[in-house]
Order: C-alpha cells, then sequence, then structure tokens
C-alpha cells in the first residue's frame, strides 16, 4: 500500500538547482540535498530571530544527529524547488524532530529529509536537557520553531 505524501510544513525557502549542484546524471547530486535542508533549518531559525552569533553567545548549538533521506523524483538544474522545514517537539526528551521536504514548482514531491537533533552546551559537549529553553529564549518569534514563548 502507497505511503500518503507528507503536508508540506508552513516553512518554506526557494533554490533554484544550480548546474554545478547536479552530478554526471544530470540530477542535483546526493549531498546538495542535505545542504539544502541545513540551509532550511538555518533559515527558520532566522525567521524566528535567531542568528548563530546569538547561539554562540548564549553558549549553545544545534547539532544533527541522524539523518535519512528519500530520493522520490530527480531534481535538475534551472529546477525551482521549495525546501520546507518544521521543527517537532516531544516533552522531556533532549532531541527533537526536524521534517522537510523538497517540492518542485509543479508541487511534485522530489524528497523527504527526517532527522534528529539537539542543542548542545558549547562548554560542556553535551546535549541540553530540554532543547526549547535555550531556543525559546532566544527567538523574537518562537512560534516559527512550534515554540510558545
Amino acid at each position: 500500500m502507497p505511503q500518503p505524501e507528507p503536508e508540506p510544513p508552513s516553512f518554506s525557502v526557494p533554490v533554484t538547482v544550480r548546474g554545478y549542484e547536479t552530478d554526471v546524471q544530470g540530477h542535483l547530486n546526493q549531498a546538495v540535498y542535505l545542504q539544502y535542508a541545513e540551509h532550511a533549518r538555518w533559515s527558520l531559525l532566522r525567521a524566528a530571530g535567531i542568528e548563530q552569533t546569538d547561539l554562540v553567545a548564549a553558549g549553545v548549538g544545534p547539532v544533527v544527529l541522524e539523518t535519512t533521506v528519500k530520493y522520490l523524483r530527480e531534481l535538475r538544474a534551472g529546477d525551482d524547488v521549495e525546501i520546507s522545514c518544521a521543527f517537532e517537539w516531544t516533552e522531556g526528551r533532549k532531541v527533537h524532530a526536524v521534517r522537510q521536504t523538497l517540492r518542485k514548482a509543479d508541487g511534485t514531491l522530489a524528497a523527504t529529509v527526517d532527522a534528529v537533533g539537539g542543542i548542545l552546551d558549547l562548554t560542556t559537549r553535551r546535549l541540553v536537557e530540554d532543547p526549547r529553553k535555550p531556543l525559546t529564549e532566544l527567538a523574537s518569534d518562537p512560534a516559527v520553531l512550534g515554540l510558545v514563548g
């Protein structure tokens, strides 16, 4: 039985596939999907009002612990793509999920990227107990991150 397509999260950023990002078959190199996903995650943090320098000044930083990419349709040079991003929080967990989709301009789902992340204490080099806390404190708009301010 086919799996239903995931609903695109409300936050997304546009990217146009550049020729130098493609492989010998003419489609987007597999490693670039991860770069696009990273770009969308940082864009989401910026939309919430958090810059990289804010995180470093607070002594914390986001880390990716696990990533699964499902390649569903090829992307080629010149394709316009929307990369979505949503954080999913679980009470009492040091980690959180990040759900992302890459969709072509016509709405075709090209890939999904599912990750597990955390917030690292840069002094102790350990995950913080509640990853929501430092992000809520730093964000000017924590709702963008799925957090209540």
